[in-house]
């Protein structure tokens, strides 16, 4: 890829790519996307494409201490965070991706939460997640039920497309995640860790 934006010509090429989870044992808190978008494709990073507010979204809600950039994302691991998506193929919308593709996410989610055992879910976009597990009537918030025993958490689609979530009201559902599943003050896993 040239420089820090990849080119027309990199995009086109990024529609099918997959790039790695960023998943260790035992987070707190598993941040479950769509799809990656071309940019994300292009660059190996999740929610890369300028004007996605995950990342702004995360740190208002007070989940890292300051405000990262897609390129640091292995950095969430140490906070007990991590990124994985439904669909792993990079897509120009999240709307080329069909109800089954969605199912079969969901279903390979529940894979992962049962391998990783995370506490908490969260899924990042209503519509996705209501395909994903046959919730049709399900809203943002906390749900009722658990993914192979972690909580669940619906939070809006953080891209710049979902124009109904402002930067403020996104945060505020990120906030209210954030108070459910870390509710102690924030600081780096890794700060804790006795030597051997």
């Amino acid at each position: 890829m040239s420089g820090n934006r990849p080119s027309a010509q990199e995009l086109a090429a990024a529609e099918g790519a997959r790039i790695p989870d960023v998943l260790s044992p035992g987070l707190r808190v598993v941040f479950c996307g769509i799809n990656p978008g071309l940019w994300s494709g292009a660059t190996g990073y999740h929610f890369a494409r300028p004007g996605n507010r995950f990342w702004p979204a995360l740190h208002a809600a007070g989940f890292t201490p300051r405000l990262l950039q897609p390129h640091e994302q292995d950095e969430l691991l140490g906070l007990g965070l991590g990124i994985t998506n439904f669909v792993a193929r990079a897509s120009a919308r999240a709307a080329d991706l069909s109800d089954d593709e969605l199912r079969a996410g969901g279903a390979a989610l529940a894979a992962k939460v049962r391998q990783y055992r995370p506490e908490w879910v969260a899924v990042v976009g209503i519509t996705a997640y209501r395909v994903a597990f046959g919730e049709r009537r399900a809203t943002v918030g906390r749900q009722d039920r658990l993914i192979e025993g972690a909580q669940v958490w619906v939070l809006p689609n953080p891209s710049g497309l979902n124009a109904h979530w402002t930067a403020g009201t996104l945060a505020t559902e990120f906030r209210q995640l954030r108070q459910a599943a870390l509710p102690e003050p924030l600081t780096d896993r890794r700060d804790h860790e006795t030597p051997c």
